[in-house]
């Protein structure tokens, strides 16, 4: 028996917040519980967690994870649900270290010896994409996402559109696969419009095409586009993703390892999705600790489909002197290099990477200490009113 020591936070730029897991032996494993915009709610729930958990026997993470979901009550939604997929996390990180096997392996072994990727091109307010899409190509990947729109009223003139049909179209032409992220920003009646006009140029799959809180109208553009459906990174838990199955509205789920409850949620969502013939291609913009559990589980998961991954992503970019991002606090970069479109299966105890602790709490330091806490983006329309980034 191993008992759990410590559980520790660190808030770091660009906006993660990363987990640290100690037994009394001195084994330890990394998470991230990561939630955008959110970090000192979950630093609040993470506290509560770590109370309710210390003493217990590090290497029965199922236990762990089910006392925490059902003796709470109140279970679910996202700061929940990314606090408890913080400590889950590490939690097999610390056994893959320990028995020094990496996860994949204590989940069953590999069905596949790399995993597809594709990186992000575009920003918010997406411009300049064939340079972008270009440059993506030259570092080793086969296919990108952008978001599908800038900010969208309710009901715009279809001329809005317009862009969105043309940077899907140039980047096809230079050879890329595209995915577009419509990010739950239009509305039904430009949502299946914009389904409309880029079916004819083969995107790689539309994603939220409406909010995850409008299953209905979801299930009806699903049935009006032969483009492939996806959503997830706003279900936080097999039941979240339970209706979506059953309805038949979704062709590729993508559950957040870092949101959904860690690697035992995400891989037993990725178990009923496969029981519906849907593929799994994890959400991950986030850092590189959730990007090395998204690996595993895509090494030892038949149904899982592709990779996000947020190397060079603007929220890296954009954030402070631009300095920081996936590689910034591993010791090892190579372990996500992208060749002709895959990142290599990670063959390292646990997660398969090795974080600079001491970057780490330099940088938890600096943000604590400043206050930084990294909010969400807005968009206003020109009326003055709210609408959904």
């Amino acid at each position: 028996m191993a008992p759990i020591k410590t559980i520790e936070h660190f808030r770091v730029a660009p906006r993660w917040l990363f987990v640290k897991v100690t037994d009394d032996a001195g084994n330890h494993g990394w998470g991230e519980a990561t939630l955008e915009g959110h970090v000192e709610a979950v630093e609040g729930t993470l506290n509560e967690f770590a109370k309710r958990l210390i003493g217990f026997d590090a290497d029965d993470i199922e236990h762990a994870w089910q006392y925490i979901w059902r003796l709470g009550f109140y279970r679910g939604g996202p700061v929940f649900m990314s606090a408890l997929a913080g400590i889950d996390i590490a939690l097999w990180d610390l056994k893959g270290r320990r028995t020094r096997l990496p996860i994949h392996q204590l989940l069953g072994g590999m069905v596949r010896n790399k995993v597809a990727v594709y990186a992000w091109i575009g920003g918010n307010r997406p411009n300049d994409v064939e340079s972008a899409a270009l440059a993506r190509k030259a570092q080793g990947f086969k296919a990108v996402k952008m978001n599908a729109t800038e900010d969208m009223g309710w009901l715009d003139s279809p001329a809005a559109l317009d862009a969105a049909v043309e940077r899907l179209r140039v980047v096809r032409s230079v050879g890329m696969d595209a995915a577009m992220d419509f990010h739950g920003r239009l509305h039904k009646p430009m949502a299946k419009q914009l389904a409309s006009r880029l079916e004819p140029l083969g995107p790689l799959f539309i994603e939220e095409p409406l909010l995850s809180e409008h299953p209905e109208g979801i299930k009806q553009i699903a049935e009006l586009t032969t483009c492939p459906v996806a959503l997830g990174e706003r279900l936080y838990s097999r039941w979240d993703v339970k209706r979506y199955l059953q309805d038949a509205s979704v062709d590729i789920l993508q559950p957040d390892v870092a949101h959904c409850g860690g690697i035992s949620e995400i891989r037993k969502i990725a178990a009923m999705a496969e029981a519906y013939d849907v593929g799994i291609a994890p959400h991950c913009p986030l850092g590189p600790i959730a990007l090395a559990a998204c690996l595993q589980i895509g090494l030892c998961t038949p149904n899982h489909v592709i990779q996000e991954m947020s190397q060079g992503i603007h929220y890296n970019t954009e954030s402070g002197d631009g300095s920081i991002d996936i590689h910034t606090y591993v010791e090892d970069a190579s372990v996500f290099a992208v060749r002709d479109g895959f990142v290599d299966g990670l063959r390292g105890s646990g997660l398969g990477i090795e974080v600079d602790e001491e970057r780490v709490r330099e940088e938890d330091r600096k943000a604590k200490e400043g206050g930084v806490t990294w909010g969400s983006g807005e968009f206003w329309g020109e009326d003055g009113g709210l609408r959904e980034w």
